[in-house]
């Protein structure tokens, strides 16, 4: 089996038959694993690297078989599975006396989490490791509380696991909620006899047409008043007024930098700009009425 073949059991039948080939495959004892990667490692076998896959290709379906309850096709994991399987190859350094099984189960194992974290849900799963370890663990420990008895899981529960993977009250019980009511289409018609389909009761948060245009017309009109009380100032003014308060990032201009512009001290600057500001305050309160204007 080739290594292309190794990363596409697409079918149904081309994921059975990669089961039977893993199985059928001899396992390696510590000494024949770690020549294999030393003569992979040092020398480039490709002999020898084809040989360490194909042994352990059973580990991946091992892996795969528990994450089946994810809804995800066999297949997919598989293929997740033998890529992880491949890095854990490329990264390994027998030198250092650890099994490879060992390490490449840490690749594997990660290659097909990030599948489903990716794939389980549109909504996206499980963005930092604890959240990441609290989604595949949420199910196991919750059954471990619950245990035989099949209490209710209840706050005392939430709070036992929220502490066991360190993580928030909040985030147990939201994930809680992902894992027990999987994604729905908004186009499912509500239960009953009704016509009406979810998203017909999602609150539109957008502004309303009439908020758009008279927001646009409150702009329109700031924009005139401001234009109009820069030109009652003198160019020196404007161009500080311009620089310190209407530029894209006015925090970068200093007064010392428009003084040696303008050849005057920063103390003349921090002067005119107060002028200035005052002198527009007064033209625009002709158009709009009493306004404060920060200084």
């Amino acid at each position: 089996m080739t290594t292309r073949q190794l990363t596409a059991p697409a079918t149904s039948d081309g994921t059975r038959a990669f089961v039977r080939h893993a199985m059928r495959q001899k396992l390696l004892g510590k000494d024949d694993e770690h020549d294999l990667a030393v003569r992979w490692k040092t020398l480039g076998d490709l002999k020898a690297m084809h040989r360490l896959i194909e042994a352990h290709t059973r580990l991946v379906v091992a892996l795969a078989a528990r994450f089946r309850h994810y809804g995800l096709s066999q297949s997919d994991l598989i293929q997740e599975g033998n890529l992880g399987l491949m890095q854990a190859v490329a990264r390994f350094e027998p030198e250092r006396g650890v099994r490879f099984s060992t390490y490449a189960t840490w690749w594997i194992k990660s290659f097909m989490q990030d599948y489903i974290l990716r794939n389980w849900s549109i909504v996206r799963t499980g963005t930092t490791s604890a959240q990441k370890s609290l989604f595949f663990n949420l199910r196991r420990l919750r059954a471990q509380i619950e245990g035989d008895t099949a209490a209710e899981f209840n706050a005392e529960g939430r709070a036992n696991i929220a502490r066991t993977l360190h993580v928030s009250l909040k985030d147990v019980e939201e994930m809680e909620v992902r894992l027990t009511q999987p994604d729905q289409s908004l186009n499912a018609p509500l239960p009953g006899e009704t016509e009406d389909v979810w998203q017909d009761f999602i609150a539109d948060t957008r502004p309303s047409p009439e908020d758009v245009v008279e927001e646009l017309r409150d702009t329109a009109t700031r924009s005139r008043w401001l234009e109009s009380a820069l030109r009652g100032l003198t160019p020196r003014e404007e161009k500080i007024i311009r620089a310190r308060r209407l530029s894209d990032d006015p925090h970068t201009v200093t007064l010392e930098d428009l003084g040696r512009e303008l050849g005057i001290s920063k103390e003349r600057v921090r002067q005119l700009e107060a002028r200035a500001l005052a002198k527009m305050k007064v033209a625009i309160e002709k158009e709009s009425g009493p306004i404060h204007l920060a200084a």
